[in-house]
């Protein structure tokens, strides 16, 4: 038998978590937290994890452009009450899960392995290694 500690999410974590991304765009895309920082911030929200109880989720967000990430993380988090009553509106779900807002980096190791791989050094390893294709 498998250890469960080693799987994934279950599909009922997945699926979840995709509900409250979609309800937390909107309901910050609307403003209906009424706190001038998160309404006047463009906030992506790229990832919501969900444990395996559903009781508590982890929300990747990126605001636009990446300014003032620390600002928005501790708006969001003064306002975390209040966007888990928001976000479960609607969701057919036991629990309302606790909320953790935590920055996105995923866009920044994007564009470190794009300058990486853009690098002269690299290319020129890259274009001496597609002549060889057997074994060292």
């Amino acid at each position: 038998m498998s250890n469960p500690m080693s799987r994934g999410p279950s599909q009922r974590q997945l699926r979840v978590g995709e509900l409250l991304r979609h309800r937390l765009s909107e309901v910050l895309l609307r403003g209906e937290t009424h706190d001038p920082d998160l309404d006047r911030a463009s906030i992506t929200v790229s990832e919501v994890q969900v444990s395996p109880d559903l009781r508590h989720a982890k929300v990747f967000v990126l605001p636009l452009g990446g300014n003032d990430t620390a600002a928005t993380l501790a708006a969001l988090a003064r306002n975390a009450g209040t966007l888990r009553r928001q976000v479960v509106k609607g969701l057919n779900l036991k629990y309302a899960p606790a909320l953790k807002f935590i920055a996105d980096q995923s866009f920044d190791r994007m564009d470190e392995t794009r300058a990486l791989l853009s690098d002269e050094k690299v290319q020129r390893d890259l274009a001496a290694g597609e002549g060889s294709h057997e074994p060292e």
